[in-house]
This record gives C-alpha cells, sequence and structure tokens, in this order.
C-alpha cells in the first residue's frame, strides 16, 4: 500500500484558497446576505471571537462580544452591528494568508444610530479555514472607541500609574 493510499487526508488547502474564502465572507456581511454566507463558508463548530474571550460588563454595552460558536455566531455578530451603528466605511489594507491562517488589517468608520457619534477605529482579524470552511476568526478593534459611541453622559476618572496624576476622560 502506498503512502497515499494509507493516508487519505486532503491536501492542505493553499493560502490564496483560505484567503479568499475569509475575504468572500467578509464581502457579504449586509444584514441581506450574512446569514447566507455564514451557512456557506462557516463550519458548524467553527469559534467566532469578537473582541475579547469574555468580558461580561463589555457584554452589556455590545452583546454579540466574547466567544461563541457556529455559523450563527458569526451571522448573528454582523446583523446586531448593524442595528447598532450605520456603516460608513469598512476598508482593508493588508491581507495574507498562509496555509489554514489568514490576517487581515484595515479601518471603519461606524456611526451610532442612537447618539449619532461616528468613530473610526482600526481592526485585525485572524481566521482560520479547514476543509473549504472558516473554522475560527477572531476579530479585534478599538474598543473603547466603539463602546464610547455610545456613551450620552458621563466621565471616568482614572489613575494610570502610581506616579501619574488622575485624569478624567469622557468629559461631559
Amino acid at each position: 500500500m502506498s503512502h497515499s493510499q494509507a493516508n487519505p487526508r486532503k491536501a492542505p488547502f493553499s493560502a490564496e484558497a483560505s484567503l479568499n474564502i475569509v475575504m468572500d465572507f467578509l464581502s457579504n456581511t449586509a444584514p441581506d446576505k450574512v446569514e447566507a454566507a455564514a451557512n456557506r463558508l462557516v463550519a458548524q463548530d467553527a469559534t467566532y471571537v469578537s473582541l475579547n474571550f469574555s468580558n461580561p460588563e463589555l457584554k452589556k454595552i455590545m452583546p454579540w462580544t466574547g466567544t461563541d460558536k457556529g455559523p450563527r455566531a458569526y451571522s448573528g455578530t454582523f446583523l446586531r452591528v448593524a442595528n447598532y451603528w450605520t456603516i460608513e466605511d469598512f476598508t482593508v489594507t493588508d491581507k495574507f494568508a498562509s496555509g489554514e491562517d489568514v490576517a487581515v488589517f484595515g479601518r471603519f468608520t461606524y456611526r451610532s444610530v442612537a447618539t449619532g457619534h461616528a468613530i473610526t477605529s482600526p481592526f485585525s482579524i485572524h481566521a482560520k479555514v479547514r476543509d473549504d470552511k472558516i473554522v475560527y476568526f477572531q476579530f479585534m478593534e478599538d474598543t473603547y472607541a466603539t463602546a464610547s459611541s455610545f456613551r450620552q453622559t458621563g466621565s471616568w476618572v482614572v489613575k494610570t500609574t502610581i506616579a501619574a496624576e488622575p485624569v478624567k476622560v469622557g468629559a461631559e
């Protein structure tokens, strides 16, 4: 028996194919397309990490944050984002892949539908693709900026080091 017969695993997926699958998903995140894209491009047991692994306080502001599983985690995140903000810009500045690993970088401008405040944030994505499906997707952004887009009133007084004077941020 030849080695290829003894090991029937699929050949490794090409970096270009991995990148194309992730970019296909990102190109189809509008509310009328994202559910079909997630069902087509995301594995049933795929992991989605949105902004953090788990942060109960941030989850009160943005309920999709944290770690979740399956295509619905992917589509649900983008559907909720569309309910919270008007997406004024989403620009990919760099993208590359190595085998199953994909990295995408860029910036976006969102405007809160509740407050009208607009923010611009960098973003980064690390994704993994296996057997023609996204199996892991971690989306990172400036969460201070995005959460601040909802601020109506209030400020914090923060002390960053022992030697530093307290600073007021988010002034009313």
